[in-house]
C-alpha cells in the first residue's frame, strides 16, 4: 500500500485536528504590519534614490562649473596669441586641458594628455557658448578609465583660426560619495524595516487586544446568561464605542428575551384556565351527558379561539409583517364598525367632525392603513370602554394639522395616572378588572398600541373624567 504524502503548502495538524501553525494573512494585525513595512520600504528606497540623485547632481554641476571656468581661461589665452604647448593644471587634481583645431590637430594639452589625440569630437551647438558631457577616460600611467565631466568651448587663435578647448574635471569624488552613502544607508534599511514591523506588530496587537476580549466574551454568551457584558476600555476611541454599542445591543437582546419569556409564560397561563374548563366540561359531558351546559362550553371555546387569534396577531406584528394598506376614511370606518357591532352593555355614540377650514362638517378624515387592523383597534378600544363605562361611550374623529385623531371616552372610573402606560403591557389587568369574565385576556390594548405604532401613529390613555383613549394617525397627504 502506497504511503500518502502531504500536499505542498498543506497545514500540518496536531492530533486534535487543529492546525499547529498558520500565519493569519487575513488578520488586521498582519495586514497592518505588511502595509506599514511596504510603505516604509518604498519611502526609504525613494529617499535613498532621491538623496543620491541630489548629491550626484550637485557634485557633477560643481565639476562642470570648474571645467567651464578653466576652458574659458584657456580660450582667452588662445585668442591673445599666448598659447603654449603644455597647459598647466592644478597639482593634486585629475584635470584635463586640450586645444584641438577644426582639422583634428592638438595645439596644446596638459601633461596627462601629452602625446594623445583629441579626447572628444563634440562642439557647442549653434547659439551656445559651451557643451558638456560625462565620459570615462584613461590617463597615463594608469590604464583604467576614470569618470570625468568634459566641457567644450569654442575659441579663435590670434590669426583667426577656429579651435575647440576641452577641459575636464574628475568625478571620482562624486562616485566615492555615492558609494559611501550606499554603504551607509543600505544596511540600515532592513534594520529600520524590521524595527517598524516589530513596533507595528506590537502596537496593533495592543490596540486589538480589547477587540479580542470583546470577541471572546461575546462567543461565550448564550441565551442562558444574557446578563454578561463585554469589557469597556478606558479609552475614548472606536473600540470603546464598539464595546458600548455591543453592551447596548446585549441589553436590548436581554430585554427582548425577558419579554418573550414573560409573554410565553403569560400565554401559557392564560390558555391553561379555558383549556382546563373545556376539559372539565367534556369530562362531565362524557360521564353525565344530561349535566352538560352547551353555553358554557361554547364560551370557553370562544375564549380559547379569541386568545389564539390575539397571540397570532401579536406574532405577526412582532415579525414586522405589513399587510396591504389603502387610503380610507376613519369616519366611515367608525360608522361601519358601530353598525356591525352588537349594542353591548352600554350604548355607543359617534361624532365625526372636521376643522372649519375644511369646508363642510362631513369632510373626510383620510388616513392610509389596513382597514382590518384599524377596525381591530377600534373594536378593542370599544370593548375596553364598554367593560368599564357606567352609562355612555362616545367615539369622536377629528382632523388636525397633518393628523387624524380618534378618541374613545367612557364615563367609568378612568385610568389612574400611574397605570396609563402599564395597561398597554401584554396580559396586564388592573386590580379592578382581575376577573377574566369581566377583564378580557389583557391583550386588547397591547394589540391596539402595536397596530397604531405599525401605522406610524400613537395610542395613549389620557386624563379623566372617565376613561379616555386617543389614537393619532398621520393624515394621508397623497390625496
Amino acid at each position: 500500500m502506497k504511503r500518502l504524502r502531504p500536499r505542498p503548502h498543506s497545514v500540518v495538524r496536531a492530533s486534535s485536528g487543529s492546525p499547529r501553525f498558520r500565519l493569519p494573512l487575513g488578520s488586521v494585525r498582519v495586514r497592518t504590519m505588511l502595509g506599514a513595512v511596504a510603505i516604509v520600504t518604498v519611502a526609504l528606497l525613494a529617499a535613498c534614490a532621491g538623496l543620491l540623485g541630489v548629491i550626484r547632481h550637485g557634485l557633477v554641476g560643481s565639476a562642470e562649473r570648474t571645467a567651464l571656468t578653466r576652458a574659458e581661461a584657456v580660450a582667452g589665452v588662445t585668442g591673445s596669441g599666448r598659447l603654449v604647448d603644455r597647459l598647466a593644471v592644478p597639482e593634486g587634481e585629475d584635470s584635463l586641458l586640450q586645444v584641438v583645431t577644426d582639422d583634428g590637430r592638438v595645439l596644446a594639452a596638459s601633461h596627462n594628455l601629452a602625446g594623445r589625440g583629441p579626447v572628444a569630437s563634440f562642439e557647442p551647438a549653434d547659439g551656445h557658448d559651451a557643451a558638456a558631457r560625462s565620459l570615462d577616460l584613461a590617463l597615463r600611467p594608469d590604464p583604467r578609465p576614470h569618470p570625468f565631466r568634459l566641457v567644450a568651448v569654442r575659441a579663435k587663435t590670434a590669426d583667426g583660426a577656429g579651435v575647440t578647448v576641452y577641459a575636464a574635471t574628475s568625478l571620482e569624488t562624486a562616485r566615492y560619495t555615492q558609494g559611501l552613502i550606499l554603504r551607509s544607508m543600505v544596511p540600515g534599511i532592513p534594520l529600520l524595516v524590521l524595527l517598524v514591523a516589530a513596533v507595528t506588530w506590537r502596537s496593533t496587537g495592543r490596540a486589538l487586544r480589547p477587540v479580542e476580549a470583546i470577541r471572546t466574551e461575546v462567543a461565550e454568551i448564550t441565551e442562558r446568561d444574557l446578563g454578561r457584558r463585554v469589557p469597556v476600555p478606558a479609552s475614548r476611541d472606536e473600540v470603546a464605542r464598539l464595546s458600548r454599542t455591543v453592551n447596548s445591543t446585549l441589553d436590548r437582546l436581554e430585554e427582548s428575551m425577558d419579554r418573550q419569556r414573560r409573554f410565553v409564560a403569560d400565554a401559557s397561563h392564560e390558555l391553561r384556565n379555558p383549556i382546563a374548563a373545556l376539559r372539565a366540561h367534556v369530562e362531565v359531558g362524557i360521564a353525565h351527558p344530561r349535566l352538560l351546559h352547551g353555553g358554557e362550553l361554547l364560551d370557553d371555546v370562544i375564549r380559547v379561539q379569541q386568545l389564539a387569534d390575539d397571540l397570532l396577531l401579536l406574532a405577526r406584528l412582532d415579525a414586522g409583517q405589513t399587510p396591504e394598506r389603502t387610503t380610507l376614511d376613519l369616519g366611515d370606518l367608525v360608522r361601519d364598525t358601530l353598525a356591525r357591532r352588537p349594542e353591548g352593555r352600554v350604548p355607543v355614540s359617534a361624532s365625526v367632525s372636521a376643522p372649519a377650514e375644511a369646508g363642510t362638517a362631513g369632510a373626510p378624515a383620510l388616513v392610509r392603513g389596513n382597514r382590518g387592523q384599524l377596525a381591530r383597534v377600534l373594536d378593542n378600544l370599544l370593548d375596553n370602554a364598554q367593560r368599564h363605562a357606567r352609562e355612555t361611550v362616545t367615539v369622536t374623529v377629528t382632523t388636525g394639522p397633518g393628523e387624524v385623531v380618534l378618541e374613545v371616552r367612557d364615563d367609568g372610573g378612568g385610568v389612574p395616572g400611574a397605570d396609563r402606560e402599564r395597561i398597554f403591557t401584554r396580559f396586564t389587568r388592573l386590580d379592578a378588572s382581575r376577573s377574566r369574565d369581566a377583564g378580557g385576556t389583557g391583550l386588547g390594548l397591547a394589540i391596539a398600541r402595536d397596530i397604531a405604532a405599525a401605522h406610524g401613529g400613537t395610542l395613549n390613555a389620557g386624563p379623566g373624567p372617565g376613561g379616555r383613549f386617543s389614537l393619532r394617525l398621520p393624515a394621508d397627504s397623497s390625496v
